[in-house]
């Protein structure tokens, strides 16, 4: 099916507005990005913030008025649309464009993360099964590549592991792959919860061996492999919680740290945890090291 896509360039408190009044146009879809190369890396906890300049960007059907469609999107705004641009765009098969961006990746001697459309490029190393969907996590991120990298280095067998910010349930599905005997995930968000046992289902994990909950259902007792691919912030508010779920002995992972936040999280730590060599892709730090105290 053919279609047209309209583009508006805006501010980020306007973005709201524009964004309804393509709905209100009849957009099948919105999409809002970056329009000035403004990362924003690190939201607050319940925020959903914006670019200050933000490109809206609504996806028609190829078959209308673009100028009583834009005319009704404006009268939605009582003005003119900021910017406007109509674009065709090429007619193809979208299901299998979108899922042709997502390849195998090797993040270790002997593990891979496949999608399920994908044949394993290495059928006797670990696979790890995992589609792309709404909770994060797909080795595609470097600070989910970076735990991933340190988790297939580590001797796994029959631990007991916790992955705080399951996300996806990647970090958690991948130790039990890997070896470990059971692991715990963990997260604010139940959407995550549901794709962390639908992701373990895939991985032929069965859900006893990986129970995940929010954080008010914490483990009674400490684990000896920490897994936390989180953000720099909860990671050092968080720091004495974490340590005290891992093991004097055990092993602690964490990402989701800028390079310039690396000395500022093991600060946090440093009282309980010896770290090992830092870890570094693409900007992103990981920190691991031993509970020695």
């Amino acid at each position: 099916m053919p279609w047209l896509q309209l583009r508006v360039d805006t501010h980020s408190e306007h973005a709201e507005k524009t964004e309804n009044a393509l709905l209100f146009a009849g957009a099948a879809s919105v999409t809002l990005q970056d329009n000035a190369n403004q990362p924003i890396l690190e939201p607050g906890l319940g925020e959903t913030p914006l670019w200050d300049q933000t490109r809206i960007t609504g996806l028609f059907d190829a078959e209308i008025d673009t100028s009583v469609t834009e005319a009704k999107a404006a009268s939605f705004l009582c003005e003119l649309l900021p910017n406007a641009h109509w674009e065709q765009l090429e007619d193809k098969d979208w299901e299998r464009e979108w899922m042709a961006h997502y390849k195998p990746i090797q993040c270790g001697h002997n593990l891979w993360i496949c999608p399920s459309w994908c044949e394993p490029p290495a059928p006797d190393a670990v696979n790890l099964l995992l589609d792309p969907g709404l909770a994060f996590g797909t080795g595609t991120h470097p600070t989910t590549f970076l735990c991933l990298q340190w988790l297939a280095a580590q001797p796994l067998k029959d631990k007991s592991t916790i992955d705080f910010g399951c996300g996806s349930g990647i970090l958690g599905v991948g130790a039990l792959l890997l070896g470990a005997d059971r692991a715990q995930g963990i997260d604010i968000d139940p959407q995550a919860l549901i794709a962390s046992r639908e992701n373990a289902q895939r991985n032929g994990i069965a859900p006893e061996r990986f129970p995940v909950s929010l954080p008010d259902q914490l483990p009674s007792e400490p684990v000896e492999i920490m897994l936390a691919n989180i953000l720099a912030g909860p990671l050092i508010k968080l720091a004495s919680q974490l340590v005290q779920l891992t093991q004097v002995g055990g092993k602690i992972c964490l990402s989701g740290i800028l390079s310039s936040q690396a000395e500022q999280v093991k600060n946090a730590y440093r009282a309980w945890i010896e770290f090992d060599t830092d870890g570094e892709h693409e900007g992103w730090i990981r920190l691991s090291g031993t509970r020695v105290r």
